[in-house]
């Protein structure tokens, strides 16, 4: 990808989380931060307690909304445009930094060009914001020097999801923040180890380190290293592979702490998926709702009952330490798979501890080289670490970009809608939000007494304009309905959410709001437009509102 987007070919944090507060100025986009990254919310506040300028970009009128200078209630899925606007903005007005545009990227005209097509007014147009908080939201940004981006899910959950980085990356470098302190392009990761699994090449195109599936050279370093032939084909992504198994494609699939059943968009179709196969594997910490589909279920080891590494939204790698032992026969998963794989016949499995397969991994990802065992009993490390003596990256791109040339290179997105919108038969728009007392599934929250207390049950966020239409009451159950499937929940009427816009978690099996969103892909990223989708509400029973 071009720009920032090529960041070792990995989406990471260019800054660390404690730049946050010398930032002068914060521009938090697609993020509701305090419900889902509480201590990134705290750097926010504290940056804006010593005079930053906050400027928020979210459909919902999110708690950062209060401390916010500009506020940009922008309708869902048109952060493409808002950019866009604000871009304009800057280069009509001489506010981009021409020095380093013309020093460290290339491809500007391309971006002038897209952006002599996209008026101000355009923007205002489709995202609903007055063209003057958008003008005023890019002088902002491109005069308070030095200014971070900060972004989630609410960006990239989209089938425009990839364009919305892109413009985010071009903005960044019309400006000029990039590769200094308190600035850059910052996505928060929505798991605690995201960014390491996807290091050590959990994605089907690439390999550890970031090295394409596709590039024989890359192949070869493996091969040598594993004593194996690899594929050379990019293999299916997330959401394909339901699509594969329901087509017979694939038999069998193994399910490692994840639990799709709740997590999947159009989350009927993944479970009809997972119940077609001849054999299914869920290696877990609990029987979750997927775990409940399984053929075989391998008890696996919690955090806290096993030794390891996690490399978190920062880049930052932390040592795990085991506590207590792993309960009954649960096993740390690297031990488990294995095991698996030597008994399948697999070579080079036979590993006597998690500090083995670190060592194996830092000596084949360039930017683990320099790091070890002993190194983290220090502190974590912020990657890429080259050589031994390298004290890690905190800030990345401070001299050149990880293009050939060391330049970046504009994208010029240009703004597409989302795949759904609403009509006369679901004339509202749901979009997913997280809650600070649960973590994705509940898997492990709902499992504890005082965060059920805190968050018991789902709910309908709804602004009462829309709920008198139904008529629905606060705290009343009603049906949510859109073209994939149904659930319950009640109503909690609140101003956060504009007139036309719903809201709901994804915490709770009671009430499986993927079972509602919408499965259509971003055509690059294939991640499913989770944060834009049709839905109809209704009453669950006739009658008064209220009774």
């Amino acid at each position: 990808m071009a720009g920032l987007a090529a960041t070792f070919g990995s989406g990471a944090m260019t800054n660390p989380i404690s730049d946050v507060a010398g930032a002068r100025c914060l521009f938090v986009i697609g993020s509701n931060t305090t419900q889902a990254h509480p201590i990134v919310a705290h750097e926010i506040r504290e940056a804006v307690r010593r005079g930053a300028a906050l400027i928020v970009a979210n459909p919902k009128r999110i708690d950062l909304a209060r401390h916010a200078s500009i506020f940009l209630q922008i309708k869902p899925g048109t952060d493409a445009a808002l950019i866009l606007g604000m871009m304009r903005v800057i280069a009509d007005e001489g506010l981009k930094d021409t020095d380093f545009i013309n020093r460290r990227c290339e491809g500007y005209e391309k971006l002038a060009e897209s952006l002599a097509a996209f008026s101000l007014e355009e923007a205002a147009r489709i995202t609903g914001v007055p063209g003057r908080q958008i003008a005023d939201a890019a002088r902002l940004y491109a005069s308070m020097k030095p200014a971070s981006i900060l972004y989630a899910m609410g960006v990239t959950q989209h089938t425009c999801g990839t364009d919305n980085v892109l413009a985010l990356s071009d903005l960044a470098l019309l400006t000029g923040n990039v590769g200094k302190p308190s600035s850059g392009v910052n996505p928060l990761r929505g798991q605690n180890n995201v960014q390491g699994a996807c290091d050590m090449g959990a994605l089907p195109n690439v390999l550890p380190g970031y090295r394409r599936v596709d590039d024989p050279e890359a192949r070869r370093i493996f091969e040598a290293a594993w004593e194996c032939d690899m594929p050379g084909k990019p293999g299916l992504t997330h959401a394909e592979i339901f699509d594969a198994a329901l087509a017979g494609k694939i038999k069998a699939m193994y399910v490692i702490g994840e639990n799709p059943v709740l997590s999947e968009a159009d989350a009927n179709h993944a479970k009809k998926a997972l119940e077609s196969l001849e054999f299914l594997v869920v290696q877990d910490l609990t029987i979750t709702e997927t775990a409940k589909l399984a053929h075989l279920v391998l008890p696996a080891a919690a955090n806290a009952e096993r030794d390891g590494t996690f490399t978190n939204t920062e880049r930052r790698i932390q040592r795990i330490r085991a506590a207590v032992p792993p309960q009954g026969q649960a096993k740390p998963d690297w031990r488990i798979t294995c095991m698996i794989a030597e008994k399948l016949g697999g070579r080079g499995f036979g590993y006597g501890e998690a500090r083995e397969i670190f060592d194996e991994a830092a000596s084949l990802i360039p930017a683990y080289a320099g790091v070890s065992y002993e190194r983290l009993e220090a502190g974590g490390i912020q990657w890429p670490c080259p050589a031994k003596d390298h004290p890690g990256t905190p800030i990345l791109h401070v001299e050149r970009f990880s293009r050939p040339n060391g330049k970046a290179a504009f994208a010029a997105v240009r703004y597409r809608p989302p795949a759904e919108t609403p009509d006369s038969e679901y004339p509202l728009v749901l979009t997913t939000d997280r809650s600070i007392f649960h973590f994705h599934t509940g898997t492990m929250t709902r499992k504890s007494d005082g965060l059920n207390l805190l968050g018991r049950e789902e709910a309908v966020v709804m602004n009462p304009a829309d709920a008198a239409r139904i008529p629905a009451a606060d705290g009343e159950m009603v049906r949510v309905s859109s073209r994939r499937g149904e659930v319950q929940a009640r109503v909690k009427l609140s101003d956060t959410c504009p007139a036309g816009l719903v809201s709901m978690t994804f915490h709770f099996a009671e009430a499986p709001t993927n079972v509602l969103t919408n499965s259509a892909l971003d055509p690059v990223a294939k991640i499913p437009e989770t944060k834009v989708c049709a839905v109809r509400v209704e009453r669950t029973q006739p009658g008064r509102a209220g009774t």
